[in-house]
């Protein structure tokens, strides 16, 4: 099973909105046939395994990171594989939270006279496909807010000066996170002051959509986002704007969603991307996004890169602005971290607490 997990991960950044699954067929301890499911609209990691098999799977066992479909979709269901090749043993991993699938598929292998044996290094296999068990359920973006702070919390200092916070070591890191989700949204204000590019700079990369948060369309169509709209997509998410501004960017390659209001209204922002897809945001703003994200939708995953600087100064910039918690019983709250070194620097992963309060946290 570890081998169909190494597997899976191969299809990282390709198979969104899928979930990423691997699958390997064994016969007297030898591995005979191994596939991942490499991208989306292509074929499942079951059939994968199958086409790619030395020889004849009759009576031979497979292990799957993921419960196999019962439905068409894209691809035919990959039961009948499995069924058709004469798949003695299944092993499976996860189980499939789609309710096209959800344990119906196990119920028709076993009518087949197929053994199932379920929850094999299941909690591996679950890591993989947090953001599809969430997109399935729920059809809203996945969101990782990640922030690059120094030990007194800071992103910038008092001029403005970003670059770099972080050392290289954690910058790769940012980037495979890039190549994993479907989707990358900053502030127009951020474009303004660094004119990014927000691509994935690792390889074989796949790049992430870019959204800019631009209640009014002030992106200057010099920068490099906008000269490269044709070759990475970009949506200009905006509250307002004047038709000129509208059609500029249009002409340039981008697609605009207005949600109206004054400003950008994140959580209508978030439901019309889940509607188009859109399985999984990274939040890569300034101090004022984030605290409009925080306020608006929950987060998922929080990222903390912290390197071992510090700035100092009351006018250095915080990682969430806004007005901020009145009152510490109002802050929010984050739960089971996860800490890994990288290079001199920590990151911090945590996932946002249901609600208010110390107690939440404590009782996970």
């Amino acid at each position: 099973m570890r081998a169909a997990i190494n597997l899976a991960k191969l299809g990282a950044g390709f198979t969104n909105p899928n979930p990423l699954v691997g699958a390997v067929i064994v016969r007297d301890g030898r591995i005979i046939g191994e596939g991942w499911h490499e991208r989306y609209g292509g074929l499942h990691a079951e059939r994968n395994a199958l086409a790619h098999c030395m020889e004849d799977p009759a009576g031979a066992d497979m292990y799957v990171t993921l419960e196999p479909c019962c439905h068409y979709g894209k691809q035919p269901p990959c039961t009948e594989a499995v069924i058709g090749a004469g798949i003695k043993r299944l092993f499976v991993g996860s189980y499939d939270p789609n309710p096209l699938v959800s344990g119906k598929s196990l119920g028709m292998l076993r009518e087949h006279g197929i053994e199932v044996i379920e929850r094999v290094l299941k909690n591996e296999c679950d890591a993989l496909n947090e953001i599809f068990f969430h997109y399935i359920t729920t059809r809203m973006p996945y969101i990782i807010m990640k922030t690059a702070v120094t030990i007194d919390g800071r992103i910038a200092t008092r001029t403005g000066d970003t670059k770099w916070i972080t050392g290289a070591v954690s910058r790769e890191h940012t980037h495979m996170t890039r190549k994993r989700a479907a989707a990358i949204m900053v502030g127009v204000n951020t474009v303004i002051a660094d004119d990014p590019m927000l691509n994935c700079r690792v390889e074989d990369p796949s790049n992430p959509i870019r959204i800019v948060c631009d209640s009014h369309i002030r992106i200057p169509l010099e920068s490099r986002i906008m000269r490269t709209a044709r070759e990475i997509p970009v949506i200009i998410a905006a509250a307002e704007a004047e038709p000129e501004r509208i059609e500029a960017v249009k002409a340039m390659g981008a697609d605009v969603i207005l949600t109206g209001g004054s400003r950008v209204d994140i959580a209508a922002l978030m439901r019309e991307l889940g509607k188009r897809g859109i399985d999984s945001v990274i939040v890569e703003g300034g101090a004022e996004l984030n605290a409009s994200v925080l306020n608006s939708v929950r987060v998922n995953k929080l990222q903390v890169y912290i390197a071992p600087k510090l700035i100092g100064g009351e006018g250095a910039k915080p990682c969430v602005g806004g007005g901020g918690a009145a009152y510490l019983r109002d802050a929010y709250m984050f739960c089971d971290p996860k800490v890994t070194r990288l290079g001199d620097d920590i990151l911090i992963e945590y996932r946002q607490a249901s609600g208010g309060g110390e107690s939440d946290c404590s009782q996970g």
